[in-house]
């Protein structure tokens, strides 16, 4: 299941840096819509909707995705989905609570259309700047996942995820702040596209470092509470050893719009 697990994040890698640096941009935005549509698709079935609704849903999630890119609603939605990980979902979290059907599908809309519309943001700020925010969670994720493994004894959230530890989470963070260290070490001593944004947030870069991992943190624990509730071990089977896009993206849902607002107040796109 390692060497799987390994060998599916080694392809979604490559496809990924082949459509940021060696393809039109054309070919980003039209990934960035297979994802939503399969994001969609994934989140109805944890929502029980039935086949049909299903459709229509994983149709719906790109039809507004691609609305909100020329109106205000990104904006809206993006601030929207901040305050909704910040505060609602450790409440969320805290309570435990059980939702499905229509109320569930209205959250997917918030969970889901941010983190499009910010891949997309993010990517005006350059193919890099978007790829080492990512990377963040995908170093993160892997950190957490090794130290558990190894080292892990004090449950994190034992009713929700009984896999994630305490010494994952101190694994995650060291392992992005090394990471950020050698962003930082590299904006003072280089040149890249990562360079103007470093040197602008100045310490600030380490805590939205910090900040991303504690998101995707989040954001991981409450897609593990949407399929417990669902009754589902993963969000679909799409993904070799990963189990579906939603199982793959969940961090990425509660931190990217965090990093694209803190670039869009800070003077970015």
């Amino acid at each position: 299941m390692l060497r799987t697990r390994l060998l599916t994040a080694f392809v979604l890698l490559v496809v990924v840096g082949l459509s940021l640096f060696w393809a039109p941009p054309q070919v980003w935005a039209g990934l960035v819509t297979g994802v939503m549509i399969w994001a969609g698709w994934e989140w109805a079935g944890l929502a029980k909707a039935v086949f049909w609704q299903r459709c229509l849903y994983a149709l719906l999630i790109p039809l507004l995705y691609r609305i909100g890119r020329e109106t205000s609603w990104q904006d809206l939605g993006m601030e929207g989905s901040l305050v909704f990980w910040v505060v609602l979902v450790p409440l969320w979290m805290k309570q435990q609570w059980r939702i499905s059907g229509l109320p569930l599908l209205a959250v997917g809309l918030l969970v889901l259309l941010p983190t499009g519309w910010s891949l997309t943001r993010l990517q005006h700020q350059g193919n890099l700047v978007l790829l080492a925010l990512m990377a963040v969670l995908w170093i993160s994720d892997s950190a957490a996942y090794f130290t558990g493994r190894l080292w892990g004894k004090h449950r994190l959230a034992p009713a929700i995820s009984p896999g994630k530890t305490w010494e994952g989470v101190a694994g995650a963070g060291l392992a992005a702040t090394v990471y950020g260290a050698i962003w930082w070490w590299l904006a003072r001593t280089g040149s890249s596209s990562m360079t103007p944004l470093v040197n602008h947030l100045g310490w600030g870069w380490f805590l939205l470092v910090w900040g991303l991992v504690g998101l995707g943190i989040l954001g991981d624990l409450f897609e593990s509470w949407i399929k417990r509730c669902a009754g589902v071990k993963d969000s679909g089977n799409g993904l070799p050893g990963h189990g579906g896009v939603l199982d793959r993206i969940d961090a990425l849902t509660a931190t990217l719009p965090l990093a694209a607002l803190s670039i869009h107040l800070l003077g970015g796109a």
